[in-house]
């Protein structure tokens, strides 16, 4: 038996701030119903963003948990973290230069519902 990876599943208070992050770092297109939106990028499995009227953001790396993250990887890592602020996303980790090394490799962001998520370089 074999399984493939369709979806990946967000909660969110706000649907329209939280599709349209990923939407406006990711690309692709939005197909939205009335409790859930549906981000289609390529290459990429379908990302959907859920209403969940009494969603907590997580409060990384202390507070309510995370539950998931993403990891995504890119060849310019300043250029991604300034689609990440344009986009509506806010530094976690670190929070400074982002021309400098980050620890690990990675950066750490959170999207507009608090979800946090790594860039690495690489």
């Amino acid at each position: 038996m074999n399984f493939s990876l369709t979806s990946l599943v967000v909660d969110s208070g706000d649907l329209e701030s939280e599709s349209s992050f990923w939407h406006r770092l990711l690309g692709g297109s939005i197909t939205r119903a009335e409790t859930h939106h549906f981000l289609q990028a390529d290459g990429l499995p379908v990302i959907v963003v859920q209403h969940a009227p009494r969603h907590v953001p997580p409060q990384w790396p202390d507070g309510p948990p995370q539950q998931i993250h993403f990891d995504l990887s890119t060849d310019d890592a300043v250029a991604a973290d300034a689609r990440v602020l344009d986009a509506g996303g806010r530094r976690l980790r670190p929070t400074d230069n982002p021309a400098a090394p980050a620890q690990r490799g990675s950066r750490v962001y959170a999207s507009p519902a608090g979800h946090p998520f790594c860039i690495r370089a690489g």
